[in-house]
């Protein structure tokens, strides 16, 4: 079980520094961004089951398996003793496990309760503020100068424009707004960013959690991108990033998404390195998906390998 805990050690190591910082500075996502979202999905998560996992399995490898140390420590608790040959760095890491996988979990849940809360109000300010716009279904109009666009996702969906976007844009740009935030609610992108929002509320002095966050916010914008360029094409879509752009931060994308003038950069860029119909030549998709099941995969491996009771050492 030691040689597990390693593995599992080495392998929550490598996804939390390395791997994420040549994915973020990589140039391929941009080809294929839906691939690459996946694949961050698939970093994250096999990195926490492996982080908990490696302080799991060295915790229980006194009993020789999960299921040993259950049955071991389990009665202990009501009747004690704790058996002998569990030391203090065996339950320290057992209850560092536990500790850490409760802390994630809170903190997903208290980040979705709070997000949903946040969507309702946004959904009553809008229903009370906006107005319909005419020939554009779940869409509100606000009145304000600036040039604003954003979505509320939920069971009720809604893009809202403002006045400032709608009198800045030409019809093709605002097409393109209106379909890059439809891709948003579309392809649910809220729930993508809520879990690594959550991963970067929990873990906020990890700096890859906070890379991994901007990372899928800017594919998740880039997918919405895409989206907006078949619908409108690229000239319209880069006439409504630049209008759209000086808003501020936070004026472009839906209410989850910071964009600031360095996604934005990035984004005006792609338009002219990738094209519209690009898939994923420069990274075969086969590869990462590959790839990225096999992250998920080889943790699972490990927890299976050592479940079943079967004598220590």
């Amino acid at each position: 079980m030691i040689a597990v805990a390693v593995g599992l050690g080495a392998l929550a190591l490598t996804l939390a520094w390395p791997i994420p910082v040549v994915l973020s500075r990589a140039a391929w996502p941009a080809h294929s961004p839906a691939v690459a979202l996946a694949l961050w999905q698939a970093i994250a998560v096999a990195g926490g089951v492996s982080m908990i996992g490696c302080l799991l399995v060295f915790g229980a490898s006194p009993a020789g398996s999960l299921m040993g140390a259950w049955h071991a420590l389990v009665p202990a608790l009501f009747t004690g003793p704790i058996p002998a040959e569990f030391g203090v760095v065996h339950l320290a890491a057992l209850t560092l496990a536990a500790g850490l996988a409760a802390h994630l979990a809170l903190n997903l849940a208290l980040t979705a309760v709070r997000a949903e809360r946040e969507r309702r109000r946004q959904h009553q300010l809008v229903a009370l503020l906006g107005d319909p716009m005419p020939g554009q279904p779940h869409t509100r109009v606000l009145a304000h100068p600036a040039p604003l666009a954003y979505c509320v996702p939920g069971i009720r969906t809604a893009t809202v424009l403002t006045d400032g976007l709608i009198d800045a844009l030409s019809p093709d740009e605002l097409a393109a707004v209106i379909a890059h935030e439809r891709a948003h609610l579309d392809q649910l992108h809220h729930l993508v960013l809520l879990a690594f929002r959550a991963w970067h509320s929990a873990l906020p002095w990890f700096p890859i959690a906070n890379r991994a966050e901007r990372s899928v916010i800017l594919l998740a914008e880039m997918l919405a991108d895409d989206r907006a360029r078949r619908a409108a094409g690229d000239d319209a879509l880069r006439g409504a990033l630049l209008v759209v752009g000086e808003g501020g931060p936070g004026g472009y994308g839906d209410e989850t998404v910071i964009a600031d003038a360095d996604m934005l950069a990035a984004r005006l860029d792609r338009l002219d390195v990738v094209p519209a119909a690009s898939s994923s030549t420069a990274m075969p998709r086969m590869l990462v998906l590959g790839a990225s099941a096999l992250l998920l995969l080889v943790p699972l491996a490990a927890y299976t390998a050592v479940l079943a009771d079967h004598p220590a050492g």
